[in-house]
């Protein structure tokens, strides 16, 4: 499709949207009927101070007119996702390999026995964790909390906290942390 005809498209798109004739769009940017037709056919190009007239009659402006979203990716397959195994063989699982992008960050983590997270400095935002397997030692503050399989956890991140396995097997947690900080 060529430049003129997207630019059309986008117009007469964004015309119905607003609930606007051609001819209602002409009297409002000071153009005539035939020459909104035109541009909506793809069949001429408006000069940039035009477009930008024609625009903001639209609701919107030059860089929204022009920006092309994308998507946003929904679904994320296991092979999608980034793990890292750290010396004591803990596995974190990044389930969303674009969360940076989001406003939080699902991880899926695994804790041997005996072993913990370090303990994450306070910063802004806020953490929540659900016991998948085993018994969890949660460190928030000066406080200690054990949490175990089914129940979940929720807190403000702004005082130092970790997470250690207190099972005698694997513990297993889904870990969301907004904004995005691991």
């Amino acid at each position: 499709m060529e430049i003129e005809e997207r630019i059309g498209k986008r117009i007469k798109d964004l015309r119905n949207k607003n609930g606007l004739t051609q001819e209602e769009l002409a009297a409002r940017t000071e153009l005539t009927k035939g020459f909104i037709s035109q541009l909506e056919r793809g069949q001429t190009a408006p000069s940039v101070s035009t477009l930008q007239d024609i625009v903001e009659c639209l609701g919107t402006n030059l860089s929204e007119f022009f920006s092309e979203d994308e998507e946003p990716e929904i679904v994320y397959r296991k092979e999608d996702y980034f793990e890292n195994e750290d010396s004591n063989g803990n596995i974190v699982s990044w389930l969303v390999a674009s969360a940076q992008s989001r406003s939080l960050e699902p991880i899926l983590m695994r804790l041997r026995p005996g072993t913990s997270t370090n303990f994450d400095k306070p910063h802004d935002g806020e953490e929540f964790g659900y016991v998948l397997q085993g018994t969890v030692r949660l460190e928030y503050g000066d406080k200690t909390y054990t949490v175990h399989k089914g129940d979940s956890f929720i807190y403000p991140a702004n005082k130092p906290h970790s997470v250690a396995s207190a099972s005698r097997g694997d513990a297993v947690l889904l870990w969301v942390s907004t904004p995005p900080s691991f």
